[in-house]
């Protein structure tokens, strides 16, 4: 067992076999990938609905396909992996701290690291629904693995909060499986999801769709027994006199994902609050030099495709890292203005060349237009049909508008 690598992969989701895959297409020899599970692939395993790979493969595939598609690649690379091994700590000089059955505990020191350890998901706790505490009530998450990984039926008559996207394949997924699934419930006055995903798993199947609707009690004692749903205001505070009554044994939580950084703040990495994970650079760099971050545990997106383009990017900039050292010559700030909640990256080199920023709208906009400016200066103007905040949204800034940039970009969306 060595006790130095050139990179190491915490993660071997779809990100983190990406990251791997690249980083050694661009020189790396020694790279391990640490994987808590006990096989490779992440939140794909689980994932047996089709939809995945469109844009990076130009085809359909499910998740374990896709996953399978990288694992492949794997084969013959010489990049060591190791599965069930937990990650415990990472230092700012890269030692990796991890335990597993076969080799104990492990102190391991890298040329550079990359996060990739996905995320997870939020729970009643975290949202403070009123009621008693029966059995039934999961996330949506835990109930795709019960239904498709451990094949067991979780419940027969179903509510779903929220209309995150896994809530949304769950209501088609426990539908197909014999259940009857009453009612989607969003606090939101739009849903939080893929409109494809609307259609295909709720349109599709009659399922209703409730937004600016919350659940306010939940009713049971050994088992769910039913719930009660309201509407909400404007504040989303419900409103007196709106109660519906829904007769069901199981309650699926789809109310948002948290990119899974408790490893990033024992680093002393800065964490963006609009994100929920680490600040990074146009290379996905984090503030800790040598240490990168890619895929969901950096912000949460809506296609595995994007997460392996961006992965394969850190990947390249981890290598690039490893062989040449840190350099730049300063950054810009990337900020945030009308109707945009946060981008990635948060800052841009100005050495850089073309930079993609990935952001995400406060709002439903149909024809609208996104602007960069630099103080009072308007570098570009991007044409939007529709744009939500369910769906992610990406520019490509050339070198050519970011030397007229100064030491801040602002980042906006606008009625056309």
């Amino acid at each position: 067992m060595k006790e130095y690598y050139e990179l190491i992969v915490i993660g071997g989701g779809p990100a983190g076999l990406a990251a791997a895959i690249s980083a050694k297409e661009n020189g790396l020899n020694d790279i391990l990938i640490l994987e808590r599970d006990q096989v490779l692939g992440g939140i794909l395993n689980q994932c047996i609905h089709n939809g995945f790979g469109l844009h990076h493969f130009k085809e359909e595939l499910t998740g374990p396909e896709y996953a399978e598609r990288f694992i492949r690649e794997l084969d013959g690379t010489g990049i060591d992996v190791m599965t069930d091994t937990m990650v415990l700590e990472i230092t700012k000089d890269r030692t990796v701290c991890a335990v597993s059955p076969k080799y104990g505990y492990l102190t391991l020191k890298a040329g550079a690291v990359i996060l990739a350890m996905g995320c997870r998901e939020r729970t009643r706790g975290a949202i403070s629904i009123p009621g008693t505490r029966p059995a039934g009530i999961l996330t949506a998450g835990a109930a795709q693995r019960f239904v498709n990984i451990e094949g067991y039926m979780v419940g027969k008559r179903v509510v779903i909060l929220g209309s995150g996207d896994i809530g949304l394949i769950m209501a088609r997924r426990m539908t197909l499986e014999g259940a009857k699934v009453l009612a989607c419930v969003e606090v939101m006055p739009y849903s939080g999801g893929l409109m494809r995903n609307i259609v295909q798993c709720l349109e599709d199947f009659g399922i209703p769709l409730y937004l600016s609707h919350t659940i306010t009690d939940i009713r049971g004692k050994r088992r769910v027994e039913g719930v009660t749903v309201s509407k909400v205001d404007e504040n989303r505070r419900p409103i007196p006199g709106t109660e519906i009554e829904f007769d069901c044994d199981t309650v699926l939580l789809s109310v948002g994902l948290i990119p899974e950084n408790e490893l990033s703040r024992q680093a002393g990495i800065p964490i963006d609050p609009r994100t929920n994970g680490p600040m990074v650079d146009e290379s996905l760099q984090t503030q800790v030099p040598g240490i990168f971050a890619c895929g969901n545990v950096l912000h949460v997106h809506d296609l595995v495709d994007y997460v392996s383009d961006e992965a394969a990017r850190a990947g390249a900039a981890a290598a690039a890292f490893v062989k040449n050292g840190a350099a730049n010559e300063g950054y810009r700030l990337v900020k945030t203005a009308d109707n945009v909640g946060y981008t990635v990256p948060q800052k841009i080199a100005k050495d850089a060349q073309q930079v993609q920023i990935f952001f995400r709208v406060r709002r439903i906009f149909e024809e609208s237009v996104i602007e960069v400016r630099s103080g009072e200066t308007l570098l570009a103007k991007f044409k939007r049909t529709h744009m939500a905040p369910g769906e992610m949204e990406r520019i490509a800034l050339p070198k050519v508008l970011l030397d007229k940039a100064g030491d801040e970009i602002t980042i906006s969306a606008k009625e056309a």
